[in-house]
C-alpha cells in the first residue's frame, strides 16, 4: 500500500469513526476530523526531525522504536532537543507521541487523558500554530475532541477508536517529509473534500477549481525569475487554494503568505493547508474576521499593508445591510461606492453584489509601482454601463491599472452556472494594452455528482497562459487593444467585442456569375408560382366554409 493510499484510508476511517458516534456530517466533525489528522502528522513530523538533531538524532535514529527511546529522556533532554529542531516543527513531550497515549489506553477515564494531551500540545507550540481573530483572540491548533459526544459513557470508547487508527503502522508521514509539497495538496484536497463545498453556507467556503488557481498564478508572476521577500495575500481565502497557487510559482522559501476570511471553518483548513505545504512561518499572517469591515492587515499608522501579489476569489453576491454603512463610511478605501441594502433580505437571493467591494480593497492593497492581483469576477462585470461596476472599471482603465482579462468557460464551478472572469491588475502602470483572452469555448464538459463540469486539460491551460505571456492577438481568441481603444468600446474588457468579423469572398468569372442569377431567378420564379397556387387553393377553401 503506497503512503499516498494509506492515508486516504486514515482518513475514511476516522470518517467512519464519527460517523459510528453521531458525528457523520455534524458541523464539528471536520473539526475532529482536521485534528486527529494533524496529530498524526505532528507526531510523525517531530520524530522525522528529531531523529536528524545533532546529539539526539544519532540515539533515537538507531533504537528500535524512537518513540520508545524518548520516553527515557530526562526534562533537561527534552528542552535541549527542543533547542535544535528546525523552525515551524511541532514541539512534542515523551508523554505527548502517539505510543506513550496508545500504551496508556487501559486506564480509567482515556477520553480526559486524550483531550488534555492535545491541549499540552497546543499550548507548547502556540507561538508557533496559533491563528489570530481581528478583535486580537487567540485559536491555537487542537482543543478537547471527545467533548463533542454528548454521552460521557461513551467518550473513551470513541477516544480509543481514533487512537487505533492513527497508530496503525502502514500509514507513517516519515519517508515522504522530503518530497515535493505536491503530494500533500494531493492529501489536503481529500481530507477537506466534503468539508468544503462550493457555496455551502452563508459564507460559502469557494473553493477555487486547480486550474483557475494555477493560471491565475502563472499569470501573475509571468517569466520572473528573481524574486525575493515576496508578500502574497488574500482577502478572501477561504481554505487556501489560491495562495498555495500562488506559493508553489513564486517558491515557498520566497514568498510570505497573509490571509483574511470571515468564516473560521475556512481559516483552520487554510492553517492546515500551510501546515502541509511546508509554509508554517505564515499561519501568524492569518487572520480571521470580516475583511471589508474590520482588515486585519495594516501598517503601525493604520493604512492597510501593501502587498506584492493579490489574489482572490471573494463571493459574488452576499447581503449585508448591518454593516453596510459603516463599510461605505470608508470613502478612501471604496472610492466607486458601496451596494446599497436591498429593501428585503432572502438568504437563499443575496442581491448586494459584494466582489465589487473586494476590487476596491485590492486595488488599495496593492505595493504602489510593483504590486500586482488577479480577481475572480462574474463575466456580466467586464461590460457594465452604469453604477459602481462602471466606475471600477473606468478607473482601473484610466489609470491604466488593468492589464488583463481572462473570460473562462462556464461551469468552470461546481454549483454555480455564473460565467466567470479573472481580472488582472498591475500597480506598475508599464502596460501600454490590455490582453484580452475568451477562453469560454475551451474545456470539457462532464458529469460530477448531479452537476455538470468544465475541465480545463493541460494543454488548453498552456494555451491561455502562453498566449496571455506573448501577449500578441490570435484570431477568435485573443486581442490586444490599447487603452484608448477600450474607452472607445464603452469600458468593455470583453475580447468578443473586438473581434474582427471576417468575410470570405470568392472571385468567379462573368459567366459563372450570370448562370447563378440566371438560377436564382428560376428558383425564386417556382418560389412565386407555389406561392400563387397555394394561395388559390385557400380562398377556394374559405369559399366552401361560406357556403
Amino acid at each position: 500500500m503506497t503512503i499516498d493510499e494509506a492515508t486516504k484510508k486514515l482518513i475514511d476511517a476516522l470518517k467512519q469513526t464519527c460517523g459510528h458516534f453521531g458525528l457523520g456530517n455534524d458541523g464539528n466533525e471536520y473539526k475532529i476530523i482536521i485534528q486527529v489528522f494533524l496529530y498524526k502528522y505532528f507526531n510523525d513530523k517531530f520524530g522525522y526531525e528529531a531523529k536528524k538533531t545533532p546529539i539526539f538524532g544519532e540515539r533515537l535514529s538507531q533504537a528500535e522504536r524512537w518513540d520508545q527511546e524518548y520516553d527515557t529522556f530526562t526534562d533537561d533532554e527534552v528542552l535541549d532537543l527542543f533547542d535544535f529542531l528546525p523552525a515551524g516543527t511541532p514541539r512534542l513531550r515523551p508523554e505527548h507521541t502517539i505510543a506513550h497515549l496508545y500504551n496508556a489506553q487501559g486506564q480509567a477515564d482515556f477520553s480526559a487523558l486524550f483531550d488534555s494531551t492535545m491541549i499540552q500540545i497546543a499550548d507548547i507550540n502556540a507561538d508557533i500554530f496559533s491563528m489570530a481573530t481581528v478583535g486580537g483572540t487567540k485559536l491555537t491548533i487542537f482543543e478537547s475532541i471527545t467533548q463533542y459526544i454528548p454521552d460521557h459513557s461513551q467518550r473513551d470508547e470513541f477516544a480509543i477508536s481514533l487512537m487505533r487508527y492513527i497508530a496503525d503502522p502502514d500509514t507513517n508521514f516519515e519517508p515522504i517529509f522530503a518530497q515535493k509539497y505536491d503530494f500533500f495538496s494531493t492529501m489536503f484536497e481529500y481530507l477537506i473534500k466534503d468539508y468544503n463545498k462550493d457555496g455551502g453556507g452563508k459564507y460559502a467556503e469557494y473553493y477555487t477549481p486547480r486550474s483557475i488557481a494555477l493560471i491565475m498564478a502563472r499569470l501573475l508572476v509571468g517569466q520572473e525569475q528573481d524574486l525575493r521577500n515576496i508578500r502574497c495575500y488574500d482577502p478572501s481565502a477561504g481554505s487556501g487554494t489560491l495562495l498555495m497557487a500562488l506559493a508553489h510559482t513564486v517558491g515557498e522559501d520566497r514568498c510570505t503568505i497573509y490571509s483574511q476570511d470571515i468564516s473560521q471553518k475556512s481559516s483552520k483548513m487554510l492553517r492546515l493547508n500551510l501546515i502541509l505545504n511546508n509554509l508554517v512561518g505564515s499561519i501568524q499572517n492569518i487572520m480571521q474576521g470580516d475583511t471589508l469591515l474590520n482588515p486585519g492587515h495594516k501598517n503601525d499608522d493604520g493604512s492597510l499593508k501593501q502587498f506584492d501579489f493579490i489574489v482572490s476569489n471573494p463571493p459574488f453576491k452576499l447581503d449585508f445591510p448591518d454593516t453596510r454603512d459603516t463599510i461605505a463610511a470608508d470613502s478612501i478605501r471604496f472610492w466607486a461606492g458601496v451596494p446599497n441594502a436591498p429593501k428585503t433580505i432572502d438568504p437563499d437571493k443575496p442581491k448586494m453584489e459584494i466582489y465589487t467591494c473586494f476590487i476596491q480593497h485590492m486595488i488599495n492593497s496593492l505595493t504602489e509601482g510593483k504590486g500586482r492581483g488577479a480577481i475572480v469576477v462574474p463575466t456580466g462585470f467586464i461590460t457594465a454601463k452604469s453604477g459602481i461596476k462602471k466606475k471600477i472599471l473606468e478607473k482601473v482603465v484610466d489609470e491604466q491599472i488593468i492589464y488583463g482579462c481572462v473570460s473562462m468557460p462556464s461551469n468552470v464551478f461546481a454549483t454555480t452556472g455564473t460565467n466567470v472572469s479573472v481580472l488582472f491588475f498591475d500597480k506598475s502602470r508599464r502596460h501600454d494594452k490590455v490582453i484580452l483572452i475568451d477562453a469560454s469555448k475551451l474545456g470539457e464538459t462532464r458529469k460530477e455528482g448531479n452537476t455538470q463540469r468544465c475541465f480545463l486539460s493541460d494543454e488548453e491551460i498552456e494555451r491561455i497562459v502562453g498566449t496571455f505571456i506573448a501577449a500578441e492577438p490570435v484570431d477568435d481568441f485573443c486581442v490586444t487593444p490599447t487603452y484608448q481603444e477600450v474607452k472607445d468600446k464603452g469600458y468593455s474588457l470583453s475580447a468578443g467585442q473586438y473581434f474582427d468579423i471576417k468575410i470570405e469572398y470568392v472571385d468567379i468569372t462573368p459567366e459563372e456569375f450570370t448562370a447563378r442569377m440566371e438560377d436564382y431567378k428560376q428558383q425564386l420564379a417556382a418560389i412565386f408560382a407555389e406561392g400563387k397556387e397555394l394561395e388559390s387553393e385557400i380562398m377556394k377553401n374559405l369559399e366552401k366554409l361560406e357556403m
